[in-house]
């Protein structure tokens, strides 16, 4: 419900701020008062696009905002997926900057025109000639049936359905062009993985294999040198073992003589420990050392085969080989069970769509049952605003195509006049006809479903007397179940409002600014005797506006 509308620096308004309540609200005024302009400022509130032209000074800010009690309307899970901090009294704001640049504020949080805009579909309804366009669109008509039938929880089953049917049809079409290409490089992937598995792919691999090569490639070299190693160590006349042999016996004789001489010969005795392993450890390496073409051989093959592959794949390291091995594995294993998978979703394709059939089965049953019904109601309450001839063709179509609504297309065929040719109601109906036809769906809709605030825009022009007076209790009936508002022309819809307003001009030395305000009785009476007779108020016009007023309460 939208519970206060400020606007500020907007067009002709200047500064306004005014409240609303609940039930049947009236907005009259002279032609060119400014009503639209109210109109404008609570689109842009609920995410119209704006520019500049919305600034009544150019070089100030323009500020819409609006308060809505949503407590009813079950809109806790929009606000958690945007992010919003959920408040039952909301308030959205909108800003035009002088630069032309707007902000939209969703509780004091900036919010996208996008977000803006879904959530005041969900706050008000504006009724406007464009809007009854609407009636014509089968998604618009499929709507009023399945409220009748109510089927609002078989539909939302059958659209969480479709959702995972088409998901599931996504899959299976990504598979089969998936399929396409791998086929087509099967062989190639196969190829390179067994070129990759013949490697020794090892973190390391290539490091270790070069350390071997150099070995094996200078085997006479380091034969060589291993040889005059053992020579200088075991020479008996000058090989190291000897000499240091021979100055620890000659330190053994000191070491009585002071702990200083006792540590010498410790090193000592420590050094020859250690050069007699590393004689051990060089005779060792000395008898393993032996010239190995066959293994020099095998080195460089495998070498060769790492660097050729690293060059192939454009790689600088064995790691990234084994990565690209493992994903060419897990390509051609895919691709090799790939026809089970698609197989696999074709299956389970195929049980979806037999639940999605079943469902739209029931819905399109559910909906002729009601059809009879809507047609007898329609008629019935057209006739009592002025069309007792009006007379619809309700067909319902099954299609073999998944729809958002099933599996149904809607036809409204429509005639004003007895005996008259059935055709589609845009072709057919005027627009003041469609304002009607719309006013009762609303009506009808508003006992089945939980619909925002409504604002009928002049839904009254061209219909006068007691058609008029039929219009006005049928807004006025539908206030019991939602907030309704009705800018209008029409005394007879005046009188009927629990509150009235009045959207006035004022005419200041250098500017003309439009103003709104809430009627008192006494005031409402002058406003309703001046909407029938004109500025020059009769006798006859209070007593008339009285009358209606009284006849109202």
């Amino acid at each position: 419900m939208l519970s206060t509308l400020s606007i500020t620096n907007y067009a002709l308004i200047d500064s306004l701020e005014v409240g609303f309540d609940k039930g049947f609200t009236v907005i009259t005024g002279e032609t060119g008062a400014g009503k639209s302009i109210l109109l404008g400022g609570l689109s842009l509130v609920l995410g119209k696009r704006a520019d500049l032209s919305s600034l009544r000074l150019k070089d100030q800010k323009c500020i819409i905002e609006g308060v809505f009690k949503i407590d009813t309307y079950g809109l806790q899970s929009f606000f958690e997926e945007n992010d919003l901090d959920y408040d039952v009294h909301t308030v959205i704001r909108r800003e035009i900057l002088p630069s032309g640049k707007s902000r939209a504020f969703i509780n004091d949080t900036p919010v996208t025109l996008d977000v803006l805009s879904r959530l005041g579909e969900n706050l008000i309804d504006i009724h406007s000639q464009h809007q009854t366009m609407q009636l014509t669109e089968n998604e618009f008509q499929l709507k009023l049936v399945d409220a009748l039938a109510n089927n609002q929880q078989r539909l939302a089953a059958y659209v969480k359905s479709l959702k995972a049917y088409r998901k599931a049809q996504g899959e299976l079409d990504r598979m089969m062009e998936v399929q396409l290409t791998a086929n087509k490089e099967q062989d190639y992937n196969t190829f390179l993985l067994s070129e990759l598995e013949k490697a020794p792919l090892k973190v390391g691999v290539v490091e270790t294999l070069e350390e071997e090569y150099e070995q094996l490639n200078n085997v006479e070299l380091i034969m060589e040198h291993l040889s005059k190693g053992d020579q200088l160590f075991n020479d008996e006349q000058i090989g190291v073992l000897s000499l240091v042999t021979e100055m620890r016996q000659s330190l053994s004789k000191l070491v009585d003589f002071g702990a200083n001489y006792k540590e010498l010969y410790q090193r000592v005795q420590s050094v020859l420990i250690e050069l007699d392993d590393i004689n051990s450890e060089l005779q060792h390496i000395q008898e393993g050392v032996e010239p190995n073409p066959e293994a020099l051989e095998q080195v460089s093959s495998k070498l060769q085969l790492l660097y050729n592959l690293l060059k192939k794949h454009n790689v600088n390291d064995v790691s990234e080989l084994i990565e690209i091995k493992n994903e060419l594995a897990d390509k051609v294993f895919e691709t090799a069970h790939l026809d089970e998978k698609i197989a696999l979703k074709t299956r389970e394709l195929q049980d979806m769509q037999s639940v999605l059939e079943e469902q739209a089965v029931v819905l399109r049953e559910k909906r002729k049952e009601v059809i009879p019904d809507l047609k007898s109601k329609l008629e019935a309450d057209l006739a009592q605003l002025g069309m007792p001839s009006a007379s619809f063709q309700i067909n319902l179509n099954a299609v073999d195509s998944f729809t958002a609504t099933g599996m149904d297309e809607l036809h409204f065929l429509f005639t004003a006049n007895r005996g008259g040719n059935y055709g589609e109601l845009k072709k057919v109906a005027s627009g003041g006809e469609l304002s009607r036809i719309m006013l009762i769906i609303k009506a009808i809709l508003a006992k089945y479903e939980k619909l925002p605030t409504i604002m009928f825009d002049e839904i009254d022009t061209g219909v006068s007397g007691e058609i008029s007076n039929r219009m006005a209790d049928i807004m006025k009936e539908m206030s019991g179940d939602l907030q309704v508002f009705s800018i209008t022309h029409l005394p007879q819809v005046a009188s009927k409002g629990n509150h009235h307003f009045k959207v006035f001009k004022t005419e200041g030395e250098e500017r003309t600014m439009t103003n709104m305000k809430k009627l008192a009785e006494e005031e409402r009476i002058v406003e309703l005797a001046q909407m029938l007779s004109g500025k020059d108020l009769s006798d006859s016009a209070l007593a008339h506006a009285k009358q209606l007023l009284g006849s109202s309460i």
